[in-house]
């Protein structure tokens, strides 16, 4: 894996190059439209932002050459500065300095940038009561050497996703071919296939390479905005970052970045104390606010603490209970994981008393809806008193989810492996029958179980979720998934693989259907349909509620 130095300087150099070509291409409609204040404001703007790059990352040469163009267009700009022949034949010296500079920023023999060019510049700009101005003629530079073309590109991100569409429907189209030469049993099919196979991973993981992004090119925007934030809140703040080189897809970074400023902005309003509230708590009077990522293959987990006043579980069941969204004697009879569930329902935490009951911020839901709409979980630990702590965790690719494939009632169906927490085998008589639900006990933990047959093709008026009887075979296989804090499982009739797959949208009239996310084609030709975890966690919640 690069260094995040090494990251950094290919996006500027790149960028600069940018740049570069665009220089050449103003300047060049200046000389001949000298008036064009749109085309000067767009040279200025390309200048001030190079200065401001290579100065962050430490090149200082490029940096003063670029000063110095900047401050001579921002004189033509005023009319302080004609755009006369002597003074375009050095701007347009100037910007060739800064493309040799640009390209050879890695090579120790460049030496200083000429003199006799820095001095002509220093003479336009520095001069200006003196309307005879007179420059030194520069040597030009070799004329005649070959021109040559960065190793660095440009490549814009629908161009990625049009390319890593592709790549899903060669992975399609692979996984049947190898389903075929087992079939037919040819072994020299079987060797191209199994090639096949590993030119079609290579140019997979090749595209996702190609849209990873430091997840620092975010992290390193919060410093400012907690500093700003915490002095807003007249509170003290400290800021910790870790796993700025982690590596993640640039649209999932794009749609997760509001979401993670939200937080970030409703644990310093919301979680963090007060100095002196601190003090009186024994605390220290600077809050602790933690945002860290890790990664491994299959996912990028983001976490945000905070070692604020915690979420009050009993204020947050009252609040729960005035907007009706439960009884207050089941309210009574809610765990944690339960009760946090609520901050993250629509309108629940959209009053001002909400944020007070709760110590938490405004439209948890919202940031909840970003997360699964690019197949993510999202939870939440909390203690009163000691602070929150919210987990992000996200999939590195969008079109491509790893996936668990069962069958159910003769139908094969996936579920991301984002949402599934764990695969159980379990006797019939460890299921309990309690009202019309199913319940069992996994680690000190009371689940819900779901006969999923019942629930995806038994009419509603027919369903007997907690009715036994219903369940084939004395052992049930048992996917447990996991959404927004609440667990629930659900009982299949075979368990086959684990297996990446690409999800494809439903076609009209079937993409209403909220259980379903999309669907696949397996290896053999058959059709999958992918399952929507919170759309099936969330149908379940409501009609046992209902």
């Amino acid at each position: 894996m690069k260094s995040r130095e090494e990251e950094y300087k290919e996006i500027f150099i790149a960028e600069a190059l940018e740049y570069f070509d665009s220089l050449n291409r103003h300047i060049s409609t200046l000389e001949k439209q000298p008036d064009d204040d749109q085309t000067l404001a767009e040279i200025f703007r390309l200048l001030h932002n190079l200065k401001a790059n290579s100065k962050a990352i430490g090149y200082l040469q490029i940096s003063d050459v670029s000063h110095k163009l900047e401050t001579a267009f921002s004189l033509i700009r005023n009319k302080e500065l004609a755009f006369s022949d002597e003074v375009v034949a050095v701007l347009f010296d100037g910007i060739d300095m800064l493309g040799e500079l640009i390209q050879n920023v890695d090579n120790p023999d460049q030496g200083e940038p000429d003199p006799i060019l820095l001095r002509n510049l220093d003479i336009i700009v520095e001069n200006l009561s003196d309307s005879t101005i007179e420059l030194t003629k520069v040597q030009k530079y070799n004329t005649s050497k070959n021109l040559s073309l960065s190793e660095l590109i440009y490549i814009q991100i629908k161009k990625l996703d049009h390319m890593m569409n592709l790549v899903g429907e060669l992975m399609i189209d692979r996984d049947r071919i190898i389903s075929i030469s087992k079939e037919l049993g040819n072994d020299e099919l079987a060797s191209v296939s199994s090639h096949l196979y590993r030119i079609t991973e290579d140019l997979q993981y090749s595209v996702m390479g190609a849209r990873l992004v430091n997840i620092g090119s975010l992290f390193n925007k919060f410093p400012r905005i907690v500093r700003d934030v915490a002095a807003a809140e007249k509170k003290e703040v400290n800021l910790e970052l870790t796993g700025q080189d982690i590596q993640i897809d640039r649209n999932i970074l794009q749609i997760i970045t509001d979401s993670l400023l939200h937080l970030v902005r409703n644990a310093i309003t919301h979680g963090l104390e007060r100095p002196e509230e601190r003090e009186k708590k024994g605390k220290s009077r600077v809050g602790h606010l933690r945002l860290r990522a890790q990664s491994d293959r299959e996912n990028v987990l983001l976490e945000l603490s905070d070692d604020g006043r915690g979420i009050d579980l009993r204020k947050v069941q009252k609040t729960a209970v005035e907007r009706k969204l439960v009884t207050e004697e089941v309210a009574a009879g809610l765990d944690e994981t339960e009760t946090l569930s609520f901050l993250f329902e629509p309108g629940f935490s959209t009053a001002k008393e909400v944020t007070e009951y709760s110590g938490r911020g405004v439209g948890l839901d919202v940031v909840k809806n970003a997360i699964d709409s690019i197949g993510g979980r999202l939870t939440l630990e909390t203690e009163k008193g000691k602070g929150t702590t919210f987990s992000m965790l996200l999939p590195t690719s969008i079109a491509v989810k790893g996936a668990l494939l069962f069958e159910v009632n003769g139908i094969f169906y996936a579920i991301p492996l984002i949402h599934t927490d764990q695969v159980v085998a379990l006797d019939k008589d460890e299921l309990h029958e309690v009202g019309d639900v199913l319940i069992t006990d996994l680690k000190g933990e009371t689940v819900t179980v779901v006969y999923l047959h019942e629930l995806l093709n038994a009419p509603e008026a027919d369903m007997r979720l907690g009715d036994k009887t219903r369940l084939k075979g004395q052992v049930q296989n048992i996917i447990v998934v996991s959404y927004n804090n609440r667990k629930l499982g659900l009982i299949v009739d075979k368990l086959y693989r684990q297996q990446d797959i690409v999800v494809k949208p439903l076609s009209k009239p079937l993409e209403s259907i909220d259980l379903y996310g999309g669907v696949t084609l397996l290896g053999t030709g058959k059709v999958c349909l992918v399952l929507d975890v919170p759309a099936l966690t969330r149908y379940f919640i409501n009609r046992r509620q209902g």
